[in-house]
């Protein structure tokens, strides 16, 4: 009997010879799977897994993937991309999308059927993430909805419908600053290097980077063809490209603020009169000269709390939504949830045994020790014939997870720092530990409100910090798991994630925690790179927000009874806490978690004197 072949089978066959067609690379290997798509460094490219009935808007969307990847491949130079990637997070995300944006329109201006893949995709990625329910802007993702502008300009081509209203939001603001780059942008689309000069021109005008100085070398090596967008033969025709030799690597999040110089506690008012301000660019400032005379650094400050909000993560979102997201949140991480699970068990089985009850033998009172029965014979007079329990100390505890909840969370790493809290706060629920989930962000991109009074105000010098800040109370401690379950979905809201300002929200969480009856009290943060924000960094030293960060956490640690952990994810955190681990991928978080409060649950650290705290140490942290 012959065996009928699966009809997913061709399919995978016909669309992998598809994407080698429009790569050019006849050495392109393609699976499918349950991974994330992408390209890998080792050459291959994964597509996501196909269900056998192939349905139609699953196979439109498979298309449109594999097109996508493929058209990276043929258009895409990985090398003068880095070149030409602007500093802060914001600006990278919106020049990578754009590029992105520009490849896939290539594609889309040559062939109709890859221009119907391509919308096909980006029609289910949109209903996927939600964007038809955004009705304000500070709200809409802006790399998103420029990048759907750079397709739209280049191809002709309207968004997709579940995104028309969310780029409308936006169309008027970003047509008043840079109208005109667009129009560059579609002139240059067929040239990498000249596409990303006006893709820096255009987050210049919309004040997210500042504008490519010239480079001689550069424009001579542009000259000489090299471009990723013109083949080896120097032809100027985009669809002739083929000068691609190395697989894509998706670039890294590199942290901002990494390469800055290492600084000290901040001075405080009195020695802050004598430090001068070099200038406004992004690089750390330092002192001209050294020793105790020295003028210090300006102390920390913020321009405006007035727009700062502390809120419960229900209030940011409809039930119903919530509902969703919470549902999205368990379907993405159905494979993981029973890995963290045994990980929580061990945990659990590990707290437990310190709660449990001992007892003490060869009393002259107490409970007949059966054991003792035939002492008891022998000499009914025995008196040490009885045995007590009594109960092992076990410190009442509270731990509080406050999650970086910044942009370059996006994704990954935010779905499985949202799943590991669950997990771990239902496991510490069961032994009696309470667990508080908070989060931190910002309101909105670029400042808000508090940079608008900034500017109302004249631009006055030095502001501080100048972004309104959002602090995010997803579980207290008080509350049950069951309550908060639902809560924790938020985080996989478009538009919720923005920029991130540590030191604050370290401050805040730690207040929190010295508010609360218990006697241990455990502070664990999980970020993925350096304090950022664009607002503030755009008017202050570079290192501004990270100096605040190293004394907030200088502080803690030796003056505060709180005990401070951190979790890294991609990010090396030891340069900054004392106790802390750094993780390479989000799969590892919810073992990370664990492992390090496992750690501190065995430990018997030294009661910390917070007496010691004074009023020179509050100068320096407000």
């Amino acid at each position: 009997m012959t065996e009928v072949e699966n009809p997913v089978e061709p399919f995978k066959r016909a669309v992998a010879a598809a994407m080698r067609a429009l790569s050019q690379s006849r050495e392109l290997t393609v699976s499918f799977g349950a991974e994330q798509p992408g390209l890998t460094t080792d050459g291959e490219a994964r597509l996501p897994r196909i269900e056998r009935d192939l349905a139609a808007d699953e196979v439109g969307r498979v298309r449109g993937v594999g097109d996508a990847l493929a058209l990276r491949l043929r258009y895409h130079d990985e090398a003068l991309h880095a070149r030409r990637r602007p500093a802060g997070e914001l600006a990278r995300t919106i020049y990578d999308a754009a590029e992105q944006a520009r490849v896939e329109s290539l594609g889309a201006r040559r062939l109709d059927g890859v221009a119907d893949n391509v919308a096909a995709m980006l029609e289910a990625r949109c209903r996927a993430q939600g964007y038809a329910r955004i009705s304000a802007f500070e709200d809409v993702p802006l790399a998103e909805a420029i990048g759907l502008l750079v397709r739209e300009r280049i191809t002709g081509r309207l968004p997709p419908e579940s995104a028309r209203r969310m780029v409308d939001l936006c169309r008027p603001w970003i047509d008043a600053k840079a109208a005109r780059a667009f129009d560059d942008l579609r002139r240059d689309a067929a040239h990498q290097d000249l596409f990303a000069r006006d893709l820096r021109r255009l987050l210049a005008a919309l004040d997210f980077a500042d504008e490519d100085a010239d480079d001689p070398a550069d424009d001579a090596e542009a000259q000489q063809g090299g471009d990723g967008a013109e083949g080896a033969d120097g032809k100027a025709e985009a669809g002739d490209a083929d000068g691609m030799d190395a697989p894509f690597a998706a670039p890294g999040d590199e942290a901002e603020g990494d390469s800055a110089a290492e600084a000290g506690l901040l001075g405080d008012e009195a020695g802050a009169s004598g430090a001068e301000e070099a200038g406004r660019s992004e690089q750390p400032w330092r002192a001209d000269g050294a020793g105790p005379n020295a003028p210090r650094e300006p102390a920390y400050r913020t321009f405006t709390t007035a727009y700062d909000e502390v809120i419960n993560a229900d209030e940011l979102c409809e039930p119903g939504e919530l509902s969703r997201l919470r549902t999205q949140l368990d379907h993405q991480l159905a494979s993981l949830r029973g890995v963290t699970a045994k990980l929580a068990n061990r945990l659990q089985r590990r707290l437990l045994a310190q709660q449990l009850r001992s007892w003490e033998f060869d009393l002259e009172e107490g409970l007949l020790d059966a054991a003792r029965l035939a002492r008891v014979v022998a000499n009914p007079m025995n008196s040490l014939s009885y045995k007590q329990e009594k109960q092992s100390e076990f410190r009442d505890t509270v731990v509080t997870l406050l999650i970086d909840n910044s942009g370059s969370m996006r994704g990954r790493p935010i779905t499985v720092a949202a799943m590991s809290a669950d997990i771990l706060a239902r496991t510490l629920e069961r032994c009696g530990v309470r667990v508080e989930i908070l989060g931190f962000t910002t309101r909105a991109w670029k400042g808000g409100q508090s940079r608008e009074r900034w500017l109302q105000q004249g631009k006055p010098q030095r502001p501080g910090r100048l972004n309104d800040l959002r602090h995010i109370v997803y579980k207290s401690a008080d509350t049950p798991w069951r309550r908060a379950r639902k809560r924790l979905g938020l985080m996989l809201r478009e538009g919720l994630l923005k920029e991130n300002i540590d030191g604050e929200a370290l401050l805040w969480a730690h207040n929190r925690l010295l508010g609360r009856p218990e006697q241990r009290r455990i502070l664990m943060v999980i970020s993925d790179g350096a304090p950022v924000d664009d607002s503030t960094l755009s008017v202050n030293n570079g290192n501004y927000l990270e100096r605040h960060l190293r004394a907030v956490i200088g502080w803690i640690e030796a003056m505060s009874s709180v005990e401070l952990i951190a979790i890294g994810i991609g990010h090396d955190v030891t340069r900054y806490y004392r106790r802390a681990v750094t993780i390479v991928d989000a799969e590892q978080l919810g073992d990370a978690m664990l492992g390090k409060l496992a750690e501190m649950f065995d430990d018997d650290p030294r009661a910390k004197v917070g007496a010691r705290r004074g009023r020179r140490d509050r100068r320096i942290l407000h």
